[in-house]
């Protein structure tokens, strides 16, 4: 049996909870291989392998169990599956309540937004996603939160300003001003819009379209994985997330965003435009660093630095040309 190192981590937890699973599972265990916090692939002696991933309460195992279980029921079966514990019996490890996923092979290119292709492609499966999700939303609205998202953009706003005083040290006052000024601007017409944005079907969304999770098979087959932070809200949410994910890799163009056909819809209603002027990526980033304190960290400020001041000029062009429209409209 054997612990394979990765991104650190404490030797005696893995030699620990490899222990406990060769005692709890009916398996001979080859190797345990930690993939980042609280998750691990398991290949065992015949060479089969699975993932085991930690969840912070049995309710939310079960609700992550029971909504891939609806999805895949409904008629959505792009995503992995989880294996079933005899009844009665579930992984409970220091805290963590564990589940056993489908071990999905990686295809030769992984999945990313460096290509209109892949753009399109994701945004047909996020799609397909929310015509099945859309379904499930009555069995779950009493189980799922419903995401609020101009609640939840004026917390992450206030929270950047009240870090202002750090991010000073790392950020010229005519930036922090333009990054203040447009989240102002997107918030005011958001709260006067309210009415339209929760005008769009509710659907469970995903919650976190980053490129890592959709997931590229040896098959080519593409995936859409990991549901941890699902919610019920209007399904415009998921699409204002992925255009702001997807917009670096189209140098901030307007033009090249409008022209994806599941985004057509949303470009009709003036919500859409004053949401896509907040800066949502970079509070985020930064809201993260002072709250991680790994604002001493050069690789990781590097990193939030790129992303604020990389392509800065074509997103200050952007919210030039958002203003433009709404007003002309």
């Amino acid at each position: 049996m054997n612990i394979t190192a990765k991104f650190g981590g404490d030797d005696s937890f893995h030699n620990r909870l490899l222990s406990y699973l060769n005692q709890t599972l009916p398996y001979q265990i080859d190797c345990l291989t930690p993939v980042r916090r609280n998750v691990f692939i398991v290949r065992l002696n015949d060479g089969f392998q699975f993932v085991l991933k930690g969840y912070p309460s049995l309710r939310r195992l079960k609700i992550q169990e029971a909504f891939i279980q609806s999805l895949k029921k409904e008629g959505f079966p792009y995503t992995y599956s989880f294996y079933s514990f005899p009844k009665e019996q579930c992984l409970y490890f220091e805290s963590q309540y564990y589940g056993l996923l489908e071990f999905l092979h990686k295809g030769e290119k992984p999945f990313s937004y460096n290509s209109r292709k892949n753009c399109q492609e994701g945004l047909q499966l996020l799609q397909s996603f929310h015509k099945t999700s859309e379904k499930l939303v009555g069995s779950y609205k009493t189980i799922l939160p419903f995401f609020h998202l101009i609640e939840k953009w004026e917390e992450r706003y206030q929270q950047f300003k009240h870090n202002i005083p750090l991010l000073s040290l790392f950020l010229q006052k005519e930036i922090i001003n333009d990054l203040t000024s447009w989240a102002e601007w997107s918030l005011a017409y958001l709260k006067q819009e309210k009415e339209t944005l929760y005008s769009f079907p509710n659907v469970i969304l995903h919650g976190d379209v980053a490129h890592h999770n959709f997931f590229r098979t040896s098959e080519g087959e593409l995936l859409l994985i990991d549901f941890d932070l699902i919610s019920i809200g209007p399904d415009i949410t998921d699409y204002l997330q992925y255009a702001n994910r997807i917009l670096p890799f189209l140098h901030w163009s307007f033009q090249q965003l409008s022209s994806f056909e599941q985004f057509h819809p949303y470009f009709k209603h003036n919500v859409f435009l004053y949401a896509l002027a907040y800066p949502t990526d970079i509070f985020r980033e930064w809201n993260r660093l002072v709250k991680d304190h790994t604002y001493n960290d050069t690789r990781k400020v590097r990193s939030v630095m790129e992303l604020t001041l990389g392509q800065y000029d074509n997103r200050r062009a952007f919210y030039e040309e958002i203003k433009t429209r709404v007003t002309i409209r």
